[in-house]
């Protein structure tokens, strides 16, 4: 298989922190994938469009509480 062949999976952790994974691969504990499998670029390209806020959601969540 071709790296341009490849496949990947965009991932979240429970912190709503994301990645890309092969798609070939079990994925560790504590991530789920969200949507399909595509390329390298394309799975990027989403983490770039579902993560605005960097910040885990523990901190944000914690921010929200106490700073209103």
């Amino acid at each position: 298989m071709t790296a341009n062949a490849e496949r990947y999976l965009v991932v979240r952790n429970d912190e709503e922190q994301y990645s890309i994974w092969r798609a070939d691969r079990e994925l560790p504990n504590g991530w789920q994938a969200v949507g399909d499998a595509a390329a390298k670029d394309v799975c990027l390209n989403r983490i770039e469009e579902l993560w605005t806020d960097m910040r885990p959601l523990s901190l944000r969540t914690f921010m929200q509480v106490n700073h209103g």
